[in-house]
């Protein structure tokens, strides 16, 4: 049975930091639950989907949230991919050995 990760590109305006105006900023939540600034890979949406592309991802929808007043924007990029399988131990080829001969005592 096929298995799923799932995981989340945030794109976000928000007033900057530094002087007056506004910057967008970049966040990937992963699988794992990790939280990641990726701003500085890219800086349009489809940078960052286009790399998230070439690492086996697929966008399967985008949100944006209308709660946001003034200029504030909030888009929110849902992506999956298969899951890997745990690597398997690798199982020892039998029969391939020749019986041991015993010495008689």
């Amino acid at each position: 049975m096929l298995k799923w990760e799932y995981a989340l590109l945030v794109r976000r305006r928000q007033a900057a930091t530094t002087d007056t105006g506004w910057e967008i900023v970049f966040i990937w939540y992963g699988p794992d639950g990790s939280m990641i600034d990726v701003t500085p890979y890219g800086d349009t949406a489809l940078a960052h989907l286009n790399r998230a592309g070439d690492q086996g991802w697929e966008l399967v929808a985008m949100s944006e949230d209308p709660s946001l007043p003034g200029n504030a924007e909030l888009h929110r990029y849902h992506l999956k991919r298969p899951k890997t399988a745990p690597a398997q131990p690798r199982q020892r080829m039998r029969g391939s050995r020749t019986p041991r001969r015993t010495l008689p005592t």
